[in-house]
């Protein structure tokens, strides 16, 4: 089907509301002129409710709803793990690291590293981090956005990639610029609710097309009887994408670095907890987007089982013209990022097209816009101000968060086009990030929970965890990232407790933690929040082992 005018006449209402909405609620009030606690941390004023729906809007985008539901083609519902096992990481991460990180009063996450080892470590850190974000994260976004854009309202030969690119860019700096965390944060707990509304009429519609008869539990059970090798969470060793996903492994080996360096240490993600009116809010707002996180695997995984279920047996649809040429990359070659959009232009009807393609585009500007503020934040606080200008007056430090967000989107829109045509990219994303996140997450551990963890151990431990990395990545060596992950953070750990303990003169730290049990307490609303989050994911597992 193709774009008609009511679908264009939606995605521009969305538009100029979201737009019109982030100045809003960024505005200046009368007599208060915007300081960097206001820029960088929303003034500290968010409820649960904003926080929760921040974090899923930050999370997902076109990473999930493109390259999730390639992957969901390609390996099946046991891509879903990195949703539900990041549902019990944000418990424990609301648990165990947010009440240090908020007593602390942080702006950032390398703000951390400085209180806790020392001012090299954390700016070497958040040089690493600004880079990660403007050429692995912005430029990836940008270019899945642009890509299923490409394909749902062109033709899908790459023609207007690079138009929807500066579009995107355009829409996430007109209001996130300006307005900082707070018009980043209030327009996500509207925008979460239009991509999963949006993420489940392509899920509804995709399985009601699944068979000729129709219904959504009819094309459940197509899907389930035509493919039910896609429905195991853990894969066998026999399985071909075991490497990507390996085995047991997945539920307690690497996937929990993955995890707990994203939700626990990622700036883009942790920064709106940081944010919160106090520390109950803040893990009212986590439980909240946990309970959030089940529901994800619906919206993005799901689809794509669909899409190849069409693709490899089309006999069961309704006889969809061109659905072999629809992801052939050529050479035999399967393109499955272009699942997704080949299910909203192929099924989803005139009208619904236009939300279903805002709800994807709110999915991607959020993140953008949550990934220039947080860019904007280390940089500004943890190398402008403590080395270029220790002076910098309150408005000067908003201004140059505003230009140095305005730099890193106009860097990822030039290397956006580049990143080219990658089988699955949710997965790369994934497999290349954690060549350094077993080291950083190794380093946040042992600070935080070993009081005799020292800076030249720490310094030593983040050096030698990516020559680690990188020879466990050998192909001699033959293991799955995944575990090339765990084995690299259990490796740089020990490294860690090596180095403190030949180095360290007292028995702690002077830096060391002092940590009470007082600390971690939780209200009883965090607590039954955690356990039907966990009693759900142990019936989900035992369903779908």
């Amino acid at each position: 089907m193709s774009f008609s005018f009511i679908d264009y006449m939606i995605f521009a209402i969305y538009i100029i509301f979201i737009v019109s909405l982030g100045l809003w609620v960024s505005r200046n009030k009368k007599g208060h002129e915007r300081d960097s606690k206001d820029y960088f941390l929303a003034g500290k004023s968010l409820p649960w409710w904003a926080i929760g729906a921040s974090l899923i809007a930050a999370n997902i985008s076109a990473e999930q709803f493109i390259g999730m539901s390639g992957s969901g083609f390609a390996i099946g519902l046991a891509i879903a793990s990195y949703e539900w096992m990041a549902a019990i990481t944000l418990i424990i991460v609301g648990k165990f690291f947010l009440p240090i990180f908020i007593e602390k009063g942080l702006y950032t996450i390398p703000e951390f590293i400085e209180q806790r080892f020392s001012t090299n470590l954390k700016t070497i850190l958040a040089v690493f981090w600004v880079a990660l974000f403007i050429f692995v994260n912005l430029t990836s976004v940008l270019f899945l956005g642009g890509k299923a854009i490409d394909t749902i309202i062109g033709t899908g030969d790459g023609s207007l990639i690079i138009y929807a690119i500066f579009g995107l860019a355009f829409i996430a700096a007109a209001y996130s610029l300006y307005g900082g965390l707070s018009a980043v944060a209030w327009t996500d707990a509207v925008q979460v609710a239009l991509l999963i509304i949006g993420g489940l009429i392509t899920t509804i519609l995709a399985l009601e097309a699944a068979t000729p008869e129709g219904g959504i539990f009819n094309g459940l059970a197509h899907i389930f009887d035509k493919a039910p090798e896609k429905f195991h969470m853990v894969l066998s060793r026999e399985n071909p994408e075991f490497f990507n996903l390996p085995g047991i492994a997945v539920l307690i080996g690497g996937m929990w670095v993955a995890n707990l360096y994203y939700w626990g240490f990622n700036q883009y993600i942790i920064q709106r907890t940081l944010a919160a009116k106090s520390i109950k809010e803040a893990q009212k707002g986590i439980a909240f987007a946990a309970g959030l996180k089940l529901i994800i695997p619906l919206i993005v995984v799901i689809p794509g089982i669909v899409a190849y279920v069409m693709f490899t047996q089309p006999e069961g649809t309704a006889a969809i013209p061109g659905v072999t040429e629809a992801f052939s990359k050529g050479g035999g070659e399967i393109n499955y990022d272009k699942a997704y959009p080949w299910l909203i232009s192929q099924f989803i009807p005139t009208g619904f097209q236009g939300l279903v393609l805002a709800a994807l585009t709110a999915a991607i500007v959020s993140s953008l816009a949550s990934m220039l503020n947080s860019t904007s934040t280390i940089f500004t606080m943890d190398i402008y101000k403590p080395y270029i200008d220790r002076n910098a007056s309150e408005k000067k430090v908003v201004n140059v968060g505003r230009i140095t967000a305005a730099v890193a989107l106009i860097i990822a829109i030039a290397l956006a086009p580049v990143m080219g045509n990658i089988p699955q990219m949710f997965q790369y994303i994934q497999e290349y990030t954690g060549l350094v996140s077993p080291g950083i997450l190794a380093i946040f551990l042992m600070g935080l929970f070993w009081k005799k963890t020292t800076n030249k151990a720490a310094i030593i431990g983040a050096i030698l965890s990516i020559l680690v990395a990188l020879f466990l990545k050998a192909s001699f060596v033959d293991l799955p990232w995944m575990d090339q992950m765990f084995y690299t953070m259990l490796i740089t750990m020990a490294i860690i407790v090596g180095v403190s303990l030949t180095t360290n003169e007292s028995d702690d730290d002077p830096k060391g933690l002092v940590l009470t049990a007082k600390l971690f307490r939780t209200d009883s609303a965090f607590n039954v929040s955690a356990y039907a989050i966990l009693l759900v994911l142990v019936l989900l597992y035992t369903i779908f082992w």
